[in-house]
């Protein structure tokens, strides 16, 4: 599987940053000429193989994943709640199981000025469909013989004059050619639509403790799910089924993850010789911003924390407004979103070039535990019990290093370890950063899994218990390991992370 991946992700991508997905255009030629006669040739909203020939092969909903792709992730859904059904259930005839499932609204940080659209992760998955306010049917009991499932979209209607201030829209039309589902309709049409369901020949499968669109709950599921309850009509939710199975990733969404790894990487290593004293984190954020989109990510996949000498030890700092000092080090975790899946890196440096004998030392401890972690990501373990595994070599670096003045016993290795990595080693990766979590950390690790290996030690400058040359200091060191059958595969290894490697970055500026 490792191999196989390597394979891919060469083909996926050029050395050279400037032509990324270039051997697509060879590959396509002359775009116009190879769409047939029926396809939509207009802009969608949303990179198509028509507006974006240099980006996604006819075909493609998302580069790299097809029309046919999305069509077995919504097949595989329903074979999930067909079987969970079928288990709970001792009803003598067969009956249907129903998904609703909506896209993200726009959010407005004021009046008219939205914040940047991004779109549900569940309803992405489904099918790739990047439009705000829309909705996924899946009816698993009007089917072909062919077929496990009827799939409707409903979307926005299309608009000139909303579309002349906001852009296109895919309307029905677009939305179908696009993504290959079934069947298309306008949004207006969901209430007459949802009726059908209140039926006692169907289970509702939707998200109701957490409503993705609030607006849409309000005007059509409210109502709709009050009366399905009336019928009591077996009301279930969703989500746990949808984590469930993207939770082990394709090939394909592997090889997606290892170009967003690829990108942050190199955004590190362009970012991390610009560094000087004094410098603002802010600008640091700025610059690593723009190398990831320079590369081909669409956003940042998270506020980044980017946390200067003591500020280092506040594990969520995102204010990123302060001057880092000569001597400190700076904190830096952040990641690119490349087409819907992300990365997640953090490194940590000296902004003057040159660790001190305090700095190099805790970051020694770090390197190693995290080196030992990584090897630990095999098919079998659990990432509870790498996290065990990172916490006893993190209480063995201290001792071994005499940063802390006294050895724990027995118990207070635990307490010991909490206090200077308070938190956990790794979380699941994927479409979203912490991806997943209705999955618990437990469960054997698997191959087609894909982890996060982040030890740090976080020493406050007011921590009378370890000696003054170490106090302030926070460093943190994550990679992204996709678990295979022939071992851990780090998909952001090309971001340095030795010290001397580090060192001599800083110094060819």
């Amino acid at each position: 599987m490792r191999k196989s991946l390597l394979t891919s992700f060469h083909h996926l991508t050029c050395v050279n940053t400037n032509c990324f997905f270039a051997h697509r255009a060879l590959s396509i030629g002359s775009s116009a000429q190879n769409f047939q006669e029926n396809a939509i040739t207009r802009n969608l909203g949303q990179p198509t193989a028509y507006t974006h020939p240099f980006l996604l092969n006819k075909g493609e909903v998302t580069p790299g994943l097809t029309k046919e792709d999305y069509e077995e992730r919504r097949s595989a859904l329903i074979r999930i709640i067909n079987a969970v059904s079928k288990k709970q259930k001792n009803d003598k005839e067969e009956k249907g199981n129903v998904v609703i499932l909506f896209g993200e609204p726009i959010k407005y940080m004021s009046e008219d000025i939205p914040y940047p659209f991004h779109q549900n992760t569940n309803f992405r998955y489904l099918t790739g469909f990047l439009e705000p306010d829309s909705c996924l049917i899946l009816d698993s009991r009007s089917v072909e013989e062919s077929s496990t499932h009827k799939s409707t979209l409903l979307v926005q209607e299309r608009d000139s004059h909303k579309e002349l201030w906001h852009g296109a829209r895919a309307g029905t039309d677009g939305a179908v050619e696009h993504t290959g589902i079934d069947h298309a309709e306008g949004m207006q049409h969901l209430s007459n639509i949802l009726k059908k369901y209140l039926s006692e020949n169907y289970d509702i499968w939707y998200d109701f403790q957490r409503p993705t669109n609030l607006e849409l709950h309000m005007n059509h599921m409210r109502s709709f799910l009050t009366d399905a309850f009336k019928k009591k009509l077996k009301i279930r939710s969703i989500n746990d089924a949808i984590h469930q199975q993207r939770h082990i990733k394709t090939n394909k969404e592997i090889v997606l993850m290892m170009e967003a790894g690829r990108i942050t990487a190199e955004a590190f290593k362009q970012t991390i010789p610009f560094s000087s004293p004094d410098i603002n984190e802010g600008t640091v954020q700025a610059l690593l911003d723009c190398e990831c989109r320079v590369r081909g990510a669409q956003m940042l996949a998270y506020p980044p924390v980017v946390a200067g000498g003591n500020r280092a030890n506040t594990l969520h700092y995102i204010f990123n407004n302060q001057r880092i000092k000569d001597g400190e080090l700076v904190l830096v975790d952040a990641g690119a979103e490349y087409h819907g899946y992300v990365a997640d890196i953090t490194r940590t440096w000296p902004v003057n070039g040159k660790f001190s004998p305090a700095q190099r030392t805790l970051y020694e401890a770090v390197l190693k535990t995290q080196r030992a972690c990584i090897s630990l990501c095999k098919p079998g373990n659990t990432l509870d019990q790498i996290y065990n595994a990172m916490a006893m070599l993190i209480v063995q670096e201290l001792m071994a290093n005499k940063i802390i003045k006294r050895k724990p016993k027995g118990h207070e290795t635990y307490e010991v370890a909490r206090k200077y990595c308070p938190h956990h080693v790794s979380h699941w990766l994927g479409m979203d950063v912490h991806d997943t979590q209705c999955v618990p950390r437990s469960i054997p690790l698997t191959p087609g899994m894909v982890v996060t290996v982040e030890p740090g030690i976080y020493i406050r400058e007011d921590d009378i218990d370890v000696s003054e040359e170490y106090r302030g200091i926070g460093i943190r060191i994550e990679d992204d390991v996709a678990v295979t059958s022939d071992g851990p595969l780090v998909l952001t290894g090309a971001c340095p992370k030795d010290v001397d490697e580090i060192e001599l970055l800083m110094s060819n500026t």
